[in-house]
């Protein structure tokens, strides 16, 4: 074996962030400059061209021109104390650890649980950036430096000004130094102007990449990824489908349907949860995907693989945050893509019956469910919201294969949100219990009611082209999980 060989061996991989829009929402120079104004430095009119800078790097990324006012900050900073800088840079970290979108954290571990270093590449100066780096458990910071005399900054640059090709190779001077194997190492970043580290390391990642980069990434191949929305989920100018389709999602642009709603208040604002609603008909995810634009959220939907199947339908779905189900494998990913989904901060929503409940069991008072919202629960304690829809089945019967358009009377459908149900986490059944029990008391009294359906009704409740035994659907009831 050679000595080359031998390194090689010896040599560990490494993931490499990018700071801001990056690891962080925005920009850290925003929040750099509030806690060194409070220290008495760095007020907005000793940075020339600061907050125009600020605003104009948040909405469009990188540039020279922008890098050219960041250059300008080190002069800024002559005779600055060291130590007041240090204390603001301190001061500044949870407010910076609160712009982390809700992926990151998870990626950050994932890495570090495969072995590999973690490094903070930016163009941010060291001294602001490091306590940020070392809280996060950060091995590495590749960043520009101030010079100072040990008491106060000089306002020269203590070596280069660390962007673009410069990045690049102080990323390649630290894999040298610490036998770091870039070709088999992560890079992250959204600009366009650190294509050289991208190209540099085995697996270029593009995160909330600017145009130039997002270009760039679609000709290479590489990865686009936004660490504040589930993987696989696209965005369009900063903001998601569902973020721009809410404009559409009003109960007065579907004319085949009238609707009653009300709790909406009961959906959280933000963070994680999971709304779960009684299964009816085709049209509930219409209806819920409505409900969910209503109270301005976006959610991640765990759909039957034939959805996913349908061709434009299934890409659509997957570009949206769907997660897919496949009942007959047993698989445990679609469980732990939502687990995932809602430590990131999002919302689940999920039909716990599992699919429409068929025949005589369509009418029963009884809703059985499926144990996976209760494992979602027990799982993350993100709350769960009860939601009952009735009327959905009038305007697309699950008899037919397109909704029904009756513009002249439309049928009502009432949705009611509940608020979240109480837990035990002891039993997942009878957690699943509380759950349907929860969705049922948000149905109209009606629902309640034994009804005995006439043979008119149970066709309704068949697919097309239906041919099993009518008799055995009594014994053919969702929600179970043997």
């Amino acid at each position: 074996m050679s000595v080359t060989d031998i390194r090689m061996i010896s040599m560990t991989n490494a993931a490499i962030f990018d700071l801001d829009r990056t690891l962080v929402l925005g920009s850290s120079a925003a929040v750099f400059q509030r806690h060194l104004a409070d220290v008495g430095l760095g007020t907005e009119y000793s940075i020339p061209g600061m907050g125009a800078y600020q605003k104009s790097y948040e909405m469009l990324g990188e540039n020279p021109l922008m890098m050219q006012v960041a250059r300008l900050f080190v002069r800024s900073a002559k005779g600055w104390p060291v130590g007041s800088v240090t204390s603001a840079a301190e001061a500044a970290v949870d407010e910076l650890l609160g712009e982390i979108p809700g992926f990151a954290h998870a990626l950050l571990d994932q890495h570090r649980a495969e072995g590999r270093k973690l490094v903070l590449a930016t163009t941010s100066p060291h001294a602001f950036v490091h306590p940020f780096a070392e809280r996060l458990g950060f091995d590495h910071v590749i960043a520009t430096r101030w010079l100072d005399d040990g008491a106060v900054y000089t306002g020269e640059l203590d070596g280069e000004f660390l962007w673009g090709r410069a990045k690049r190779d102080a990323v390649r001077d630290l894999a040298q130094r610490e036998g770091i194997n870039l070709a088999k190492s992560y890079g992250y970043s959204d600009s366009a102007y650190d294509v050289p580290l991208l190209k540099a390391v085995g697996t270029p990642v593009a995160v909330n990449p600017d145009p130039q980069l997002t270009v760039i990434a679609a000709i290479n191949g590489w990865q686009i990824r936004h660490l504040d929305v589930s993987p696989g989920v696209a965005k369009f100018a900063g903001r998601e489908l569902q973020h721009w389709l809410r404009p559409l999602a009003r109960p007065e642009l579907i004319p085949n349907a009238r609707f009653d709603i009300q709790g909406t208040e009961n959906i959280p604002a933000d963070g994680s949860a999971i709304v779960v609603f009684n299964h009816r008909s085709y049209f509930d995810s219409t209806t819920i995907a409505m409900l969910i634009a209503q109270a301005e959220r976006s959610a991640r939907f765990l759909g039957k693989k034939e959805v996913f199947d349908v061709p434009f339908i299934g890409k659509l779905g997957e570009m949206f945050g769907g997660i897919r189900v496949d009942r007959g494998t047993g698989s445990t990913k679609p469980l732990e893509k939502a687990v995932a989904a809602l430590e990131g901060g999002e919302l689940i929503a999920m039909a716990p019956e599992g699919t429409i409940p068929r025949g005589p069991a369509f009418f029963s008072p009884e809703l059985k469910g499926r144990w996976g919202a209760a494992r979602l629960a027990h799982a993350t304690r993100a709350p769960v919201i009860p939601v009952g829809l009735w009327g959905t089945e009038k305007v697309w019967p699950r008899n037919v294969r397109i909704p029904n358009f009756d513009l002249a009377d439309p049928p009502l459908i009432t949705i009611r949100v509940g608020t979240p149900v109480e837990l035990k986490y002891k039993s997942l059944a009878k957690d699943t219990q509380r759950i349907m029990t929860a969705i049922a008391g948000q149905l109209p009294s009606e629902a309640r009611e034994h009804h005995e359906p006439t043979p008119e009704e149970l066709v309704l409740t068949y697919p097309p082209g239906y041919s099993g035994d009518p008799e055995a659907e009594a014994d053919r009831r969702p929600g179970t999980n043997t």
